[in-house]
């Protein structure tokens, strides 16, 4: 969502090779440095990318932080099916906010144009692994795990559409009641300082974000903040979509935690239901056109099942509100 949100899997893929082989690894705590090491060593027997051949790195993030904060990598081994990487990733934080997180290591051939392939995954769940253990373990690669086991949490949202006329507004206005936000997943601390960002796309200019207050120490923020775009007809919002974007707000910084996007989904998910992003990648690693815009083609045309559904009851009830609790997703 965006270009500021990250997916697990928003490199650009070539397509998909049958998952096999395995990695090595060494899992460390280091209470004086404060930080996690996990040290790759190799894999082994990896699938092929081209023929008899694969260039492999390995990405890995500590879950629930999916952001670009979270994310670490190590260097491409070219021409290998068996790499050795030797490389420890690090991660700073304190030993008690291990409870709770995932390590999650995905195997990729690097593409020169950057679309590149999953070849597997691991996930180790930290809040039960066995400390005293430092030495390096092989584990199996998995194929890619469904969306649905990471959860991000979910946001309650209603709309309304005010047609222009007699006693309503001069133009039509959209009306979007921000209620609140719940199950997200914690952050530092367990907790995290929750906002709200809106645009109403195409328009993503200044005059177009509206944003909720912050809400902080929860996972289950409530805002109750109502957003007015005015201008709107039924035939504009089926040409608009409106991006919700959820934020940890920091001291200098914000962090992505997730979002959803109402409209009418042109793109090539639509009827599909899978919330998976549209959009396939082009030559550049970047995906391209999702669906289209006023005869523009647009990538955040990408709507869920669900999503579509929402924006479709609002547009075929005019003055009545539309009630909806979606779960948040990152791509």
């Amino acid at each position: 969502l965006s270009s500021s949100l990250v997916s697990l899997y928003s490199e650009g893929e070539l397509g998909r090779a049958a998952v096999r082989g395995c990695v090595q690894l060494a899992l460390r705590y280091e209470p004086a440095a404060r930080e996690l090491h996990v040290h790759v060593l190799r894999c082994r027997a990896l699938a092929e990318a081209r023929r008899q051949r694969s260039d492999p790195y390995i990405k890995t993030y500590l879950l629930p932080d999916k952001s670009s904060h979270g994310k670490r990598k190590t260097t491409v081994r070219k021409r290998s099916l068996d790499p050795v990487f030797n490389e420890t990733l690090k991660y700073k934080l304190e030993k008690t906010d291990l409870q709770g997180r995932t390590l999650h290591l995905s195997v990729w051939h690097h593409d020169s144009l950057g679309r590149n392939l999953f070849l597997g995954e691991v996930e180790i769940a930290l809040g039960t692994w066995d400390w005293a253990n430092t030495g390096p373990e092989w584990f199996n690669l998995q194929p890619r795990v469904s969306s649905p086991g990471h959860r991000w949490g979910e946001q309650a949202v209603l709309t309304r559409l005010l047609p222009a006329g007699v006693g309503l507004p001069p133009t039509g206005e959209l009306h979007i009641w921000v209620k609140g936000a719940q199950s997200l997943a914690p952050l530092r601390r367990g907790t995290v300082d929750a906002f709200v960002q809106c645009y109403v796309l195409p328009d993503d200019s200044k005059a177009s974000r509206q944003k909720t207050r912050v809400v902080k120490r929860s996972l289950d923020p409530l805002f109750n903040h109502t957003m007015v775009y005015d201008g709107f007809q039924a035939k504009d919002l089926a040409e608009a979509c409106a991006e919700f974007t959820l934020w940890h707000r920091e001291a200098f910084a914000k962090r992505p935690l997730g979002g959803i996007r109402l409209s009418l989904g042109t793109g090539e998910g639509r009827g599909r239901g899978t919330g998976a992003p549209a959009g396939r990648p082009g030559r550049d690693g970047r995906r391209v056109s999702a669906g289209s815009s006023y005869g523009l083609p647009v990538a955040w045309m990408d709507s869920t099942a669900e999503e579509r559904g929402v924006w479709g009851r609002l547009l075929a009830q005019p003055g009545r509100w539309v009630e909806a609790l979606l779960p948040l997703r990152t791509d």
